[in-house]
C-alpha cells in the first residue's frame, strides 16, 4: 500500500511506526495525514498529526529529536504537550491532551475508535472516518469543513 503514497510521506510513517512501537498508550494519526491513509491520494499532507498520551508524546518527541514547544493556550487549539519533529522527511506534529475552542469553551479532542492501517512492514492507527468527520466539524475552520465533505465521500 505504501507504493501509492509519496515517498517522503511513507518514509515518515515508517519512522513514526518504528518509534511508536515503544509507546505504552494508544496513539492516532489524524487530520490531513489520516485522510491520505484512508485513500484520498489527491490530498497533500504537509505534516503528520499524532495524538497520544502526555507520557508517550514526550518520549516520541525525544526519541525522534524533536522539540517540545510550550503552549500558550491561546487561539483555537491547545495541548498539554506539543512538539514538532523536523528530522523526518514530512514533519510530525505530536499532541497530547489536546483541546479545541468551540463556542468560547475548551472541548477535549479525543478518539474512541482506533482503526489499524497496515502498510508494508508496519501498522499505523487512525480514528474511524465518522470520528474524523466529527472532529473536522468540531474544529470548524473552512479547511476543516472542506475536509469533512471530502471524508463523507469515503463512507
Amino acid at each position: 500500500m505504501t507504493e501509492d503514497l509519496p515517498d517522503d510521506f511513507a518514509a515518515s510513517l515508517d519512522i513514526l511506526a518504528s518509534a511508536a512501537s515503544e509507546m505504552q498508550d494508544p496513539w492516532w494519526i489524524f487530520g490531513g495525514a489520516a485522510m491520505v491513509l484512508w485513500g484520498l491520494r489527491d490530498w497533500r499532507a504537509p505534516d503528520i498529526d499524532v495524538l497520544c498520551s502526555p507520557r508517550d508524546a514526550r518520549r516520541l518527541i525525544e526519541a525522534l529529536h524533536g522539540q517540545v514547544t510550550p503552549d500558550p493556550g491561546e487561539g483555537l487549539f491547545r495541548s498539554q504537550v506539543f512538539g514538532q519533529i523536523l528530522t523526518t522527511p514530512v514533519p510530525l506534529d505530536v499532541m497530547a491532551n489536546m483541546d479545541v475552542r468551540a463556542g468560547g469553551d475548551w472541548t477535549p479532542v479525543a478518539f474512541s475508535t482506533r482503526v489499524p492501517i497496515a502498510l508494508e512492514d508496519f501498522t499505523v492507527f487512525t480514528p474511524s472516518i465518522d470520528e474524523q468527520i466529527e472532529t473536522c466539524r468540531l474544529f470548524g475552520r473552512p479547511k476543516d469543513l472542506q475536509r469533512a465533505e471530502m471524508l463523507e465521500s469515503l463512507r
